[in-house]
């Protein structure tokens, strides 16, 4: 190559580097650098090879597409050859005659029926990490490779790693979402295997302690008490698991009615006033004077209101104010419900509704709960094609708030099915 043709390949290599950018995945733009490493060098050939932890070794991810058959899952080792000393050794080599090289790995030349006579490697490298190695061999006309054919190949080696580097990281990222996907059925089939297990041996228990609560006398009264109190709450847990899990696997039916947003909350309010009372706690509710029709689940509706009205009894301290106000946003039900208990730590407010979350502070430690009111809550009045969310500040209260359509839009036939 005269100096003119070194010039023009240089020249060239910024119009190249655009072409690159309509390249649609990562195999696309590796093929389209060995082809312009081809040209730009004037090699017979070029590949890069990617290191792969697990073997210790490098693998062939471009190749020219008459040999990607024969060397898909081919590794060459780092320590017997050229480009396993290039990786290694993190610097560029030239080497003008492969044969007198001892690390010369012929098992290569052997299966693609292919002579290596001279070649150049450059080391493919992202954030001071090596990752591959970028080769092209056979200059044209048995010519040597020059200073600025080694300049070309560490540009081009430059978009490898970047195209290599993000590879990698959305492998990673599949790999982890698939686990995670994983291990959720896991923890959904457990759950539901569970629930399903526990619910006729609990209504064996509750059954017969009520029944013989009734029969038995005053000095056993309260140990029987306990057992089934307990045993309600044992109900209750495995009731909050089932509907968050019948909820994230789309198998649960919402059955809609006319209801009166109102009167589900004072029918709650009043069912939590022995609960407050017991905390000295102020419990009220604010309904504009008006019925907030929707249609709706009652009973579900129902567990979302009181599992919110339950958390802020919990979670406020005796002698608080817990208060349940009923509005109307632009064709939706707003209901909050505020207290000026504890309140909730910024950096645990992204994770309140999630199951089995329960904020780590000292605050929260001396209260009892499994972390599943909220997420029963959130999964009710998503169902319903609402939305709920919080605002707090520690030591001075929270508000927990959700809105529903007054006149909700039906799913399409292709969307969620809910059954129970």
């Amino acid at each position: 190559m005269n100096p003119s043709q070194k010039t023009s390949a240089l020249e060239h290599l910024p119009a190249v580097i655009r072409g690159l950018q309509s390249a649609t995945d990562a195999t696309e733009l590796l093929q389209r650098l060995t082809t312009a490493a081809i040209d730009l060098t004037g090699s017979a050939s070029a590949s890069v090879l990617e290191f792969d932890e697990s073997s210790n070794s490098l693998r062939f991810v471009a190749v020219p597409w008459f040999w990607q058959e024969l060397l898909k899952d081919f590794v060459v080792p780092l320590d017997e050859s050229i480009a396993g000393r290039v990786f290694v050794n993190k610097k560029a080599q030239r080497i003008q005659n492969v044969t007198k090289d001892p690390l010369h790995f012929k098992t290569v030349d052997q299966i693609t029926n292919f002579t290596t006579s001279s070649l150049l490697a450059v080391p493919i490298v992202y954030r001071e990490n090596t990752i591959g190695v970028f080769e092209v061999v056979n200059k044209a006309d048995d010519a040597n490779y020059t200073e600025e054919d080694v300049i070309t190949l560490e540009i081009l080696a430059l978009y490898a790693a970047m195209t290599l580097w993000s590879s990698k990281l959305e492998k990673q990222r599949k790999s982890s979402l698939q686990e995670a996907a994983q291990l959720d059925r896991l923890k959904s089939n457990f759950i539901g295997i569970t629930s399903h297990e526990l619910r006729t041996p609990l209504g064996l228990i509750l059954g017969h302690a009520t029944f013989l609560r009734e029969i038995i006398g005053e000095q056993y009264r309260e140990p029987m008490e306990t057992i089934i109190r307990n045993a309600t709450r044992l109900k209750e847990i495995i009731e909050s698991l089932t509907d968050v899990d019948n909820y994230e696997s789309g198998v649960a039916r919402i059955r809609e009615n006319t209801i009166s947003i109102s009167r589900i909350v004072n029918e709650v309010v009043s069912s939590f006033q022995d609960m407050a009372a017991s905390k000295n706690i102020t419990l009220s509710a604010d309904m504009q004077d008006n019925e907030f029709q929707v249609e709706a689940d009652a009973n579900k509706i129902t567990v979302a209101i009181s599992n919110l009205i339950r958390n802020a009894i919990t979670f406020t301290n005796e002698g608080g104010q817990v208060q349940v106000k009923v509005g109307s946003v632009t064709g939706h039900v707003e209901v909050s419900v505020k207290d000026n208990g504890i309140g909730i730590p910024a950096s645990a407010i992204p994770h309140i509704f999630d199951r089995f979350y329960q904020v780590e502070s000292h605050l929260t430690r001396r209260h009892t709960g499994m972390g599943l009111g909220l997420s029963v809550a959130k999964s009710m009045i998503e169902m319903h094609g609402g939305r709920i969310w919080v605002e707090s500040v520690v030591g001075q209260g929270s508000i927990f708030s959700f809105l529903l359509p007054m006149h909700p839009t039906k799913p399409k036939p292709s969307e969620k099915a809910f059954t129970t």
